[in-house]
This record gives structure tokens, C-alpha cells and sequence, in this order.
């Protein structure tokens, strides 16, 4: 197949491009950055009509992944990359007859700070997401897959959690507050979420690019279906990286009290670094949320095949391998 993978330059992009080139199909990535894969790369903004028609051009699906993903930044940030950016892509896949887009979402699209115990994938809601990712990500998918025709075959896939080794986002900021001493449990420790080991994903949304046409026009929540106590996921994450694991409890109230504070300090002085803790991190820290997967794995005929187990001894392995990083530097890879 020809495929377009918008965001190849993040840890699940370039590893979903990978696996596409792995199995012989002809990719081509875009992203602001150069991802340094073997195949063609168109280098621009998601939100450019002509860089994304230039890039969607020939191609028999899009897998869409670009998205501003962080917990910082005004509303226009997010706007322009996930909702602007998911809307030139709609428009290129229409002008260049794509007949096929996997639009990559979030479970918390649907989240609205309450606990999800063994649901599907909830109906995005703009107005009750928590943080300006979540609403800016709702809102794209509900254009996406408002946007579902005979034409166009729309399927959203909402991984959750994704870590793995060189992950900028989620292990590598578990990593630094505990290496510093301020990485508490938030509540008891005790609630239960999902996660998914990236090379999970990964295949999901390859094997989403192959059901989309059959199924589509849903949204799919993807993860490993193994859902710990989140204290326990951070105590492995750390012990793989050869840190400290959590110190101390912090009860929820305070912690989404102190939330909203440093939200609100980091908002006034404009700071682009990320806070130590937000409202709906807390939210996260001392909320059950985990999935059911039998409609995924059903529609998407995959299943995981890295166990959260295996995972936690792959980072270990990469952690062993890369050796520490200097104090105050976050160790990525490419």
C-alpha cells in the first residue's frame, strides 16, 4: 500500500512508519523535523493545506498521529496542530480521493475526571474533557469521523498510555521527578489503569490501516488490557530506569488543589517547561481507568504480544544499554 503517516518524528509514529516499511509497503512520513527514516519525507506544518495535499497526494490511506501533545501551552497552540491540523488533513484526503484515514485519538477524549472501569470507547465530549489536549483532541475526532463516507473510510484509534523505550513523554517524566525526589502516589495507589507498551500500538494502528474500509466510522480504545495499580506501574517504571520509586502519599484533594496552582503560576509567567503536577494528572494518578478490549480486538483481528512484564524488562534493557543521562537531561532516542 501507499500510506501517509502524519507525526513519524514521535516515539508511535516512527514505530508504526517502521512497522509499514517492515512489511513492504511504500510510506512517506510529514512532520516539522526530519525523522531520518528510509523512505520519502515531506517536511512542513499539519495545518498547511498545500504541504499536506502535496503529501497526501497518491496515497491510499493516511494515518494521522501529528498532534501537539503536552500539558502547557495556550488554547491556539493546541487549536492550530489538532484541530486545524486533523482538518487540512480531512480536506486533503477528500481533494486527493484517499479512500482510507486511521485518525489517532486519546481515551481522554472521553474522560471527564470520574473513573472508566471496563468501558469502550466513550463518546468524545469536547465539553467535559479535562485540559486543553483532551478538548482540542475531541473535537478533532468528532470531525473525523463526522467526515466518514463512501468515499472516505474514517476509523479513530485512541491508544492509551503509551510508553516504552526513549518515551520523551510519560517514562521520561516519571523518570526525572523520581531521580529528584518528587514523585509521590497520588490517593492509595491502589486504582487501576490500563497502559500500552508502544510496540503494541504500534501493530494496533497498522492493523487498523488494513480493517479500515470494513470497519469504520468508531472510535476504538487500544491498550494491553492489563490493567496494575498505578502504584505499581510507577514503582516498575522506575525500577527500570534505575531510580528511586515513589516517595510518599499525597491525598487527591491536595494534589489537584496544588494542580490548579502551578497551572495557574505557569499560565501567568508563560512558562514552556512542564509543570510538576496539573489537575488532570492527579485526576490520572488516583483514577481507575481501563478498558474493554474485545470490540478492538475483534474489529482490528490483533491482540498485544508485548506483555506489560516483557515490556518493563525491554525498558530495563534500553535503560542498561543508554546508561544514565547527565542530571537535568531527559535520555530520548531517535
Amino acid at each position: 500500500m501507499r500510506l501517509l503517516v502524519t507525526g513519524a518524528s514521535g516515539m508511535l509514529g516512527r514505530a508504526t512508519a517502521e512497522g509499514l516499511l517492515a512489511r513492504g509497503d511504500e510510506v512517506t512520513v510529514l512532520q516539522r523535523r526530519p525523522a531520518g527514516l528510509p523512505c520519502r519525507e515531506v517536511l512542513g506544518d499539519v495545518a498547511d493545506p498545500s504541504v499536506v495535499r502535496r503529501a497526501a497526494r497518491g496515497q491510499d490511506a493516511v494515518l494521522h498521529l501529528a498532534a501537539k501533545v503536552d500539558v502547557t501551552g495556550q488554547w491556539t497552540e493546541y487549536a492550530h496542530a489538532n484541530i486545524d491540523g486533523t482538518r487540512t488533513v480531512l480536506d486533503a484526503c477528500r481533494a486527493e480521493d484517499v479512500g482510507r484515514l486511521v485518525h489517532v485519538s486519546s481515551p481522554s477524549v472521553a474522560h471527564a475526571g470520574t473513573a472508566l472501569v471496563g468501558v469502550g470507547a466513550e463518546p468524545a465530549d469536547p465539553a467535559s474533557a479535562r485540559g486543553r489536549y483532551s478538548r482540542s483532541k475531541a473535537v478533532a475526532e468528532l470531525d473525523a469521523l463526522a467526515a466518514d463516507s463512501t468515499s472516505l473510510a474514517v476509523l479513530a484509534l485512541r491508544p492509551h498510555l503509551v510508553w516504552g523505550p526513549g518515551d520523551p513523554q510519560l517514562v521520561a517524566r516519571i523518570v526525572e521527578r523520581a531521580r529528584a525526589g518528587r514523585l509521590p502516589v497520588v490517593g492509595s495507589g491502589t486504582a487501576l489503569i490500563d497502559t500500552t507498551y508502544v510496540d503494541n500500538a504500534a501493530a494496533a494502528l497498522v492493523a487498523a490501516v488494513d480493517a479500515c474500509g470494513p470497519v469504520h466510522g468508531e472510535a476504538l480504545v487500544v491498550s494491553n488490557g492489563e490493567p496494575r495499580p498505578v502504584a505499581e506501574v510507577l514503582a516498575r517504571l522506575c525500577r527500570a530506569a534505575g531510580v528511586p520509586g515513589p516517595r510518599g502519599r499525597v491525598p487527591f484533594g491536595a494534589a489537584y488543589v496544588a494542580g490548579a496552582a502551578m497551572e495557574g503560576i505557569w499560565a501567568v509567567t508563560r512558562r514552556r517547561s512542564v509543570p510538576p503536577l496539573t489537575r488532570f494528572l492527579a485526576e490520572q494518578l488516583a483514577t481507575a481507568h481501563w478498558f474493554d478490549q474485545r470490540r478492538t480486538r475483534t474489529a482490528l483481528r490483533w491482540r498485544p504480544r508485548v506483555g506489560l512484564d516483557d515490556g518493563f524488562s525491554r525498558l530495563a534493557a534500553w535503560y542498561a544499554a543508554a546508561g544514565p543521562p547527565p542530571r537535568g537531561m531527559v535520555r530520548t532516542s531517535r
